[in-house]
């Protein structure tokens, strides 16, 4: 079935105070992944599919469990959480096939996120959800990924995405780069777009990618674009026990924990909000 896609990132852009010198490293450009032997080791990033409008980017962390954005679960025109059985997971999804088809069964966000009408850093920092979906993903080659701790300022970091222009097939970015940090947000020279939302960055250890934070926005520092990560840590430890006690779980018979939208021009904060 032939979807017509509108991308759900819709935050909007954020000029940070940032220390000056934010001269960073040359990155790499992006690459799609169009070809199975391009995309070998990426497959468990995939497309994330809502309702009949829209599709974030969401990754593989257990068989049964896709990491992505908190905001991917509302909907920015109601300010309500979207339907979660009409999200559809595509593993690996390149030109028309997936790895693997799959339905949310229920989710959850982080514990801290809270939405009332503004754009602001702390919307950014607790901006993570975790998505069960109805069966498994157990297949050769769609391994989950593991995490790592939070990078430090100038390391190297990658990212997996969609977005606007290329919802077809990911593109990698091999190489980008942390240009600054705060307690739980990670600013980024990655490049992202609408569509991007919920997309895992990855930290390269022994040869091996581990997610380290999840894209939640773009935005402006100094004229420069930047992506915003919510950085990881252990909050993924969180995410699934609340999961297993079923605390505030979407997608079931319990009401959902906050409902916002993904909108308009606010100031808050001393942070300045502008609609892309």
């Amino acid at each position: 079935m032939v979807r017509m896609i509108l991308s759900l990132l819709a935050l909007c852009v954020l000029v940070l105070l940032l220390p000056p010198g934010l001269a960073a490293p040359a990155d790499t450009a992006l690459r799609r992944l169009e070809t199975g032997v391009v995309a070998r080791g990426w497959q468990a990033v995939g497309r994330l599919d809502i309702g009949q409008g829209g599709f974030c980017t969401g990754a593989l962390v257990a068989p049964d469990l896709v990491l992505t954005a908190a905001h991917c679960l509302f909907d920015d025109r109601t300010g309500r959480a979207v339907d979660i059985t009409e999200m559809e997971f595509r593993a690996g999804w390149r030109n028309g096939r997936a790895e693997a088809y799959r339905q949310v069964a229920r989710g959850v966000v982080h514990s801290d996120y809270r939405y009332d009408g503004q754009a602001d850093a702390a919307r950014v920092a607790h901006d993570l959800a975790l998505l069960q979906l109805d069966r498994a993903i157990r297949l050769p080659g769609v391994e989950p990924f593991a995490t790592a701790d939070k990078p430090r300022k100038g390391q190297a970091v990658g990212v997996v995405s969609y977005a606007q222009g290329r919802a077809e097939a990911p593109a990698l970015q091999e190489v980008c780069h942390v240009l600054a940090g705060r307690p739980k947000i990670l600013v980024l020279s990655c490049d992202v777009d609408f569509g991007s939302s919920g997309a895992p960055v990855f930290r390269i250890e022994d040869g091996v990618p581990r997610i380290v934070s999840v894209v939640s926005a773009k935005a402006e520092v100094a004229d420069r674009k930047v992506a915003l990560g919510t950085a990881l840590g252990d909050e993924l430890d969180g995410l699934r026990r609340r999961l297993a006690m079923g605390r505030e779980v979407l997608g079931t018979d319990l009401p959902p924990m906050h409902r916002f939208g993904q909108g308009g021009a606010r100031e808050a904060s001393g942070a300045k909000f502008l609609r892309p």
